[in-house]
C-alpha cells in the first residue's frame, strides 16, 4: 500500500512538474519534483536500512544513491524519473507478493477454527487448539474435520482440498481421516490421533508459508550479483569524477547503472508463478523446483486416481447387435432437452 501511494505521488508530481514548467518556469516545477520525491527518498531509506540489517541489500540502494546525488546536484526531473521507477518496481513487487498472500488467506479460511468435543457425556464447542489425541469429536454436515483421526462411524467426505478428487468418499467406521477434509454426508463421530499442529492440513498450510518465504537459487544469484554491480558502478562513477572533475559524471554514471529490474524480476517472476499455481490447486514447495520445472521436458505422474482436463470427451459409441450407433444419441438427446446447461453440450 506505502509503494502504490508513493507510485501515485510519483506520477502527479513528475506530470504536475511538467506543466509547472510550461506555465510558470523550472523554480515552480523543481519544487513540485522536489515535493513528490522527498517523501519516497524517507520511505525507501528506511527500507532500505532494514535491508541491510536483513543482508537482503539489492540494487534498489543504486537507484536511492542516485535520486540523492541528483537532489544534491539540483537534477530534480532526474530524481522524479528515478523515484517513480523504483516506486512503482517495489509497488509491481508488492501486487506479487499480495498475490500470493491471497491464495494463502484462501487456505487459512479453509482451515477448521473449532471443534465439536465430548466431555461428560454432554458435546462442547472448543478451539482446534485443545484437541488432543484420543477425544471423541463430533463433526457436523458441511464441517471441516479438525484434526486427523479415525472414523466411529461411517460417512460422505469431499477430500477434494487435499486429493483434488471432486467425487464423495464413502468412508468405513474404522478407517483414518485427515484434517482439512470436508464432511459431505450426514452428522459423524470420530476420534482424534493428532493435534492442530500435528494434522495434515496445518503441514499443508506450513508448507505454502515456506514456499512463499523462502527464495529461490536464481534469487540469491541475483543478489550476489547485485551487490557486486553495486560496488562496480560506485567506483566507475567515482573515478570519471576524478578524471573530469565533474560531479554529474557521477549522477550520469549512477542512473545508467540503475537496472531495477536485475533484483525485482527475479522474485516477481517466481512469486508470481507460486500464486499462479496455487490458484489452479498446485501446492510449489519453494522457488527452486519452479526453476527445475523450466528445464523438465519430460513429466512423470505419480498419483492415486485420475489426472482429467476437468471436461467430458467422447471416446467411443458401442450398440447392440443389430441397433444402429445413432439411438444412444437420439435417447439421450430426449433426456437432455429439459437438463440445464443442454445447450452446451
Amino acid at each position: 500500500m506505502l509503494n502504490s501511494a508513493g507510485t501515485a505521488i510519483s506520477a502527479v508530481t513528475l506530470a504536475g512538474g511538467f506543466a509547472a514548467r510550461a506555465w510558470f518556469g523550472d523554480a515552480v516545477a523543481d519544487g513540485i519534483w522536489l515535493l513528490g520525491v522527498l517523501p519516497n527518498v524517507i520511505a525507501h531509506t528506511v527500507t532500505s536500512v532494514k535491508s541491510v540489517f536483513r543482508k537482503q541489500a539489492g540494487v534498489d540502494l543504486l537507484a536511492l544513491a542516485s535520486v540523492v546525488v541528483a537532489l544534491s546536484l539540483g537534477e530534480f526531473l532526474v530524481a522524479a524519473v528515478i523515484s517513480l521507477m523504483l516506486a512503482s518496481g517495489r509497488a509491481l513487487e508488492d501486487y506479487a507478493q499480495f498475490r500470493a498472500q491471497r491464495e494463502m488467506t484462501a487456505l487459512l479460511r479453509h482451515a477448521p477454527r473449532q471443534a465439536i468435543r465430548q466431555e461428560q457425556g454432554n458435546w462442547v464447542c472448543v478451539g482446534v487448539s485443545e484437541v488432543s489425541p484420543g477425544d471423541r469429536l463430533m463433526v457436523r454436515h458441511g464441517d471441516v474435520l479438525p484434526v486427523d483421526g479415525v472414523l466411529a462411524c461411517a460417512g460422505d467426505l469431499d477430500e477434494s482440498a487435499l486429493t483434488g478428487e471432486a467425487t464423495i468418499r464413502r468412508r468405513a467406521a474404522g478407517e483414518a481421516v485427515c484434517s482439512g477434509v470436508l464432511n459431505a454426508g450426514s452428522v459423524l463421530e470420530m476420534v482424534a490421533l493428532a493435534t492442530e499442529s500435528d494434522s495434515t492440513f496445518s503441514g499443508i498450510l506450513r508448507m505454502v508459508a515456506a514456499a512463499q518465504a523462502k527464495r529461490s537459487p536464481l534469487t540469491r544469484l541475483a543478489d550476489r550479483y547485485a551487490l557486486f554491480f553495486i560496488v562496480v558502478a560506485l567506483a566507475v562513477a567515482g573515478a570519471s569524477w576524478l578524471w573530469s572533475g565533474d560531479a554529474l559524471r557521477v549522477l550520469a554514471v549512477l542512473v545508467v547503472a540503475t537496472p531495477c529490474p536485475l533484483i525485482l524480476g527475479v522474485p516477481v517472476a517466481v512469486v508470481a508463478g507460486l500464486s499462479r499455481c496455487a490458484s489452479h490447486g498446485v501446492l510449489v514447495k519453494g522457488g527452486g523446483a519452479m526453476e527445475w520445472l523450466a528445464r523438465a521436458s519430460i513429466l512423470f505422474f505419480d498419483k492415486t486416481g485420475t489426472l482429467t482436463r476437468g471436461t467430458a470427451r467422447l471416446v467411443d459409441m458401442a450398440s447392440a447387435p443389430g441397433e444402429p450407433v445413432e439411438a444412444p444419441l437420439r435417447l439421450a438427446a430426449s433426456l437432455g432437452q429439459g437438463a440445464v446447461g443442454f445447450a452446451n453440450v
